[in-house]
C-alpha cells in the first residue's frame, strides 16, 4: 500500500514543488538548501497531518497493541514479518553484487523459514546470520542515482524520489505479491501486511519517539535529520545502532534491527515518519 503510493510520488514532485516557498531570509535559505529539502513548507504540513494520525490513532493502537499482546508474542510477530521481506532483500543484495550479504540472507531465510517456524523464531540471527539490509532505493544508490530532495508523504512518511521509485520497484520483487494474487486476495494481504507491520515498529518505539520530541526544539527538524542518518548508514552498506529511534513510519522494506555483515559501522535504526 504504502509502497504503490511512493511509485506515483515522482510524477506529483513537480506539483509538490510549485506548493513550496523558500525562505527569503538568506540564512535561512542557506540551511534550507543544505538540508536539500526545497519542499520544507509543504514537508511541515505533511508531517504535522501525520503527527495528528499519529497522536489520535497510530499511537494508542501501538499502546494498546503492547498492552494486549506479550513481549515474545510481539517478537514474534516483528520475526515473521522480517521473514517475509528476506527474498526482497536478497534480490537487491544479488543486484547491488553484493554476495557475501546474498548468501547471508538466502540462509537466514532457508533456516528461520524451516527451523524458526516460518519465521517466527530468528534461530539464523542467534547462530550468527544477522539481517542485512536491501531495498531498490539502495540498489538505485549503487548503481548510481542521486537521491533528489527529502519528501514527505502523507501517512507514509520520509522518503525521497529516488527511494519512492525503489518503493515502487519492489512490489514486483517480492513473490508474497504473486502468492496473494494467486489466490485472489493481493489487496487484503497487502493491507493487513502493512497494518500490522505498521503497529509492530510504532510499539517499538513509543519511548524513543516521545524523547526525541520532548527534547526537540524543533521536532521536524530532529526528525529529518535522524531519518536522513539511518537512510545514509543503510545506503552505504553500514549496520544499524542497536538502539532504534524509528517509529510506525519506517519503510516496510527495511527492518530497525538490520545489521551484519555489511561494512563495521554501528549506525542506523531511525526514524522514518
Amino acid at each position: 500500500m504504502r509502497r504503490k503510493a511512493q511509485a506515483v510520488c515522482p510524477l506529483l514532485l513537480a506539483v509538490l514543488a510549485g506548493c513550496a516557498t523558500p525562505p527569503s531570509d538568506p540564512v535561512e535559505l542557506a540551511a534550507f538548501r543544505a538540508n536539500k529539502d526545497p519542499l520544507e513548507p509543504l514537508n511541515r504540513k505533511v508531517f504535522a497531518f501525520n503527527e495528528v494520525l499519529d497522536r489520535f490513532l497510530f499511537k494508542p493502537l501501538a499502546l494498546g497493541y503492547v498492552k494486549a499482546v506479550p513481549k515474545a508474542g510481539r517478537d514474534g510477530i516483528h520475526n515473521f514479518l522480517g521473514n517475509l521481506k528476506e527474498p526482497v532483500i536478497l534480490a537487491n543484495d544479488t543486484l547491488q553484487a553484493e554476495g557475501r550479504c546474498a548468501g547471508v540472507t538466502a540462509g537466514r531465510f532457508v533456516l528461520n523459514s524451516t527451523i524458526g517456524v516460518v519465521g517466527v523464531f530468528d534461530f539464523a540471527g542467534r547462530h550468527g546470520l544477522q539481517r542485512q539490509s536491501g531495498d531498490f532505493g539502495q540498489t538505485l544508490s549503487v548503481w548510481g542515482f542521486p537521491e533528489g530532495p527529502f519528501l514527505m508523504l502523507p501517512v507514509w512518511g520520509p522518503s525521497n524520489p529516488r527511494d519512492a521509485v525503489g518503493g515502487g520497484v519492489d512490489i514486483y520483487l517480492d513473490p508474497m505479491r504473486y502468492i496473494a494474487k494467486r489466490y485472489n486476495y493481493p489487496s487484503a494481504m497487502s493491507g493487513a501486511r502493512a497494518f500490522v507491520g505498521g503497529i509492530d515498529e510504532r510499539s517499538r518505539n513509543i519511548d524513543s519517539l516521545d524523547e526525541l520530541k520532548r527534547e526537540s526544539i524543533d521536532y521536524y527538524a530532529a526528525f529529518r535529520s535522524l531519518y536522513r542518518q539511518h537512510r545514509a548508514a543503510e545506503v552505504d552498506r553500514g549496520s544499524v545502532p542497536a538502539e532504534p529511534t524509528g517509529d510506525f513510519y519506517s519503510d516496510p522494506g527495511v527492518p530497525t534491527d538490520v545489521g551484519g555483515t555489511r561494512g563495521s559501522a554501528g549506525a542506523q535504526g531511525p526514524p522514518s515518519h
